[in-house]
């Protein structure tokens, strides 16, 4: 088994499991992360930092947007009202909502193909909810584990084998597509192969697709 988060993608998995952010959506704009701070009225590196420090749990769906946004506001040593918190949660949606369209067409094609795909991402309700509403490709994957309806985000090993038990696949029959080393390691401790996310081109090579 490879421990370090490289690509592990010899031989053929019969199913490609996908990450969302940072490789079939893009990860946040810098436009949209701007947006972000001023709503929140916060130093930058503090929001950032109360932002993604709390975050495991909304992406859990441990909690909901709003209970999200007063614990960011409390390691902020501040406070957000209802209005504020409903402008956060619109600026969050927003900021996540950019598509790769190259990496779209890839997903199509690998369903038009009889490829069996699926999905796991680490996303709040809310930004799941944008997404159901906006793109029929998640109509395409076999399986969509998304992380705040299956109680599991990335890292954590429940994350996989929920997937791996939804798929009813042994773990050396998936290949998991992130762009987070961590993502995959965890990945690969749970049995499963890993691909190192970087370019679309990289990716079609590695599952023996022409580029």
């Amino acid at each position: 088994m490879n421990t370090t988060g490289t690509d592990t993608t010899t031989g053929t998995a019969h199913t490609l499991l996908f990450d969302m952010f940072g490789v079939i959506a893009r990860h946040q704009s810098q436009d949209g992360k701007d947006r972000l701070a001023r709503v929140a009225g916060a130093p930058e590196a503090a929001f950032w930092d109360a932002y993604w420090g709390v975050r495991q749990p909304y992406d859990r769906g441990d909690v909901t947007g709003p209970a999200y946004w007063r614990s960011v506001a409390d390691a902020l040593g501040t406070r957000f009202d209802e209005e504020r918190i409903a402008r956060l949660v619109e600026a969050d949606i927003a900021s996540w909502s950019a598509v790769d369209d190259t990496m779209v067409a890839l997903i199509a094609e690998l369903a038009a193909a009889g490829r069996p795909i699926a999905l796991l991402s680490n996303i709040p309700e809310e930004l799941t909810a944008h997404y159901e509403e906006r793109h029929f490709w998640l109509k395409h994957f076999r399986v969509r584990a998304f992380s705040c309806r299956i109680g599991h985000a990335k890292p954590e090993p429940g994350a996989y084998l929920w997937c791996l038990d939804a798929l009813d696949a042994a773990p050396e029959s998936v290949l998991f597509v992130d762009d987070r080393e961590e993502n995959i390691r965890a990945a690969e401790a749970v049995g499963m192969r890993g691909h190192l996310f970087t370019s679309p081109a990289r990716l079609r090579e590695a599952i023996g697709l022409s580029v």
